[in-house]
């Protein structure tokens, strides 16, 4: 009896030890989500009318108690903005996050795998030449464009992937390499297109959220939503990937289907995403370091809070992007890359040991 005291002892403090980290993880998440909710609310205050933080609550609260001006501005012109910014944030934070899981690389990203070059290339043909990939849907040339070149560069990657004596080094080469090849072909069509359409492209490349629209917001929603419970459902081997592919497959995962099942997965979520909104870098860089920092490698915590960082660092960003020049909207894309640089270098050199 004396014997099993410390054995037993030992598990009550291991029991109480994860208890109270688990605990303090989902008091982290609840925090992400309170910050979010407060992001989301400034920015719907802000604009070219501003409202004060209680107009704003009360028009989400009971829209028929303010004015038709203010329930038609907060709701039709910017809550669709707003929530595009969380839901695409959400969407780029968890593609990075599970391609630096399946890679092991910390940074694989949608923009370093060449996706979002591909969609950049893809939109840059409908906007300077009029090109539609599917040209039955002619009314969304540009997104469509985007979505279908940037799902083809992730099925193009996977392809040369399977080949014999392919390593996880070379898909992010292969990835770089893709990168170099859609940003020439993107000059290219810049040098023969016109001023206009040089313009047009150049601005779509910088992203932006104000072209958001309801129907584009739902679609963008509707795949978050079926995108994250497949996600979910690999949670574990997920966290088990993060041990290596030998000590994966020892615990019974298949590292080879996982990796092109979560390949498409994110493919599919970072594509919505770029192709409604343009480019918008270091989110799926930043949102996965930031979440993992916070609540660590376990999947059950690792994926919202991904996902938590990334809407939040977009949110903060669409925020920002109407108080620097006040009358002026910055291109989103312009402020995550100058908010995104430092930050990223500030988490890679700061930290003491690394954890990959």
């Amino acid at each position: 009896m004396t014997e099993s005291s410390p054995s037993t002892s030992t598990l009550t403090r291991e029991r109480d030890f994860y208890r109270a980290l688990v605990w303090r993880r989902q008091l982290i998440l609840a925090g992400l989500l309170i910050a979010l909710v407060f992001s989301l609310c400034v920015d719907l205050a802000l604009g070219p009318a501003r409202y004060s933080l209680g107009e704003v609550f009360t028009a989400l609260l009971a829209p028929d108690s303010v004015s038709d001006q203010v329930r038609v501005v907060l709701w039709e012109i910017r809550m669709p903005v707003a929530l595009m910014a969380l839901v695409v944030g959400a969407s780029l934070s968890i593609a990075g996050a599970q391609m630096q899981t399946i890679l092991s690389n910390p940074l694989a990203s949608p923009f370093t795998l060449g996706i979002s070059a591909g969609a950049g290339f893809g939109a840059a043909l409908g906007l300077a030449f009029g090109v539609a990939l599917v040209p039955a849907a002619i009314d969304y040339v540009i997104p469509l464009n985007a979505f279908l070149m940037a799902m083809l560069t992730s099925f193009l990657i996977h392809a040369l992937s399977m080949r014999r004596g392919v390593t996880i080094e070379t898909i992010i080469l292969l990835g770089i390499a893709m990168v170099f090849i859609f940003n020439s072909l993107m000059a290219l069509i810049q040098f023969f297109a016109s001023q206009q359409a040089v313009a047009a492209v150049v601005f779509w490349t910088m992203g932006s959220l104000t072209k958001a629209t309801w129907p584009k917001l739902w679609m963008s929603l509707a795949v978050l939503c079926v995108v994250v419970p497949l996600l979910a459902r690999h949670g574990w081997a997920l966290t088990a990937m993060r041990l290596g592919d030998s000590k994966a497959e020892s615990l019974g995962v298949k590292p080879r289907a996982l990796r092109l099942e979560v390949l498409v997965l994110v493919s599919l979520l970072a594509a919505i995403a770029v192709a409604f909104v343009g480019t918008i870098g270091f989110i799926g860089l930043v949102g996965p370091h930031i979440a993992r920092m916070l609540v660590g490698e376990d999947q059950r915590f690792f994926l919202p809070g991904s996902a938590l960082c990334g809407a939040l660092i977009l949110s903060i960003g669409s925020v920002l992007s109407k108080v620097i020049l006040p009358g002026t909207v910055i291109p989103i894309g312009i402020i995550t890359s100058l908010v995104g640089i430092p930050f990223f270098l500030f988490l890679i050199l700061g930290r003491k040991k690394a954890s990959w």
